[in-house]
């Protein structure tokens, strides 16, 4: 299926047809796509957050604890964010040090620290998530509801095939 002619992915294929013939590169048209989407709507939110001081990877953090609406171990983080156990060490170091989360001591097991949201944390996820979103609702202008929940259905598919491989 040819898109826009200036479709990377569209070229990416084209070029591979041209080297190797021989090998069926139709999975480039998925994975190639939801690669360089991804990249685009990062970057896109990256530079929708600047203005707030927050990095994507900072506000996953700060939204992890928003919605669980309890502390959480930084191990918890690390699962709701899927960023790795180092990655959430550093992010959250750096909001702590921004006043958007404060640490403290388990109340149960004084050994385990616990993240919470400040009230300056609170307000920031507040202030841009209702920002992010509308970003994201835009980048699905033109997709009927219908086409949405099957697009949503698909790559639920998708992701359960990917996990399976992990």
């Amino acid at each position: 299926m040819v898109t826009d002619p200036a479709d990377l992915i569209d070229r990416i294929r084209a070029a591979w047809a041209s080297t190797m013939p021989e090998i069926d590169t139709s999975p480039v048209d998925v994975w190639g796509r939801l690669n360089r989407t991804s990249t685009l709507a990062t970057a896109q939110i990256e530079r929708l957050l600047t203005e707030s001081g927050v990095s994507r990877s900072e506000f996953d953090v700060l939204c992890a604890l928003a919605r669980t609406g309890r502390p959480l171990r930084a191990s918890e983080v690390t699962a709701e964010t899927m960023l790795s156990g180092a990655a959430t060490t550093k992010l959250t170091s750096r909001l702590e040090s921004a006043g958007l989360i404060r640490r403290e001591r388990s109340d149960r097991d004084g050994r385990a620290v616990q993240l919470s949201l400040t009230d300056a944390g609170r307000h920031l996820v507040e202030r841009e998530m209702p920002r992010a979103l509308a970003h994201d609702a835009r980048l699905l202008d033109g997709f009927s509801d219908d086409e949405q929940q099957v697009l949503a259905g698909l790559l639920a598919r998708l992701l359960a095939n990917a996990q399976r491989e992990a």
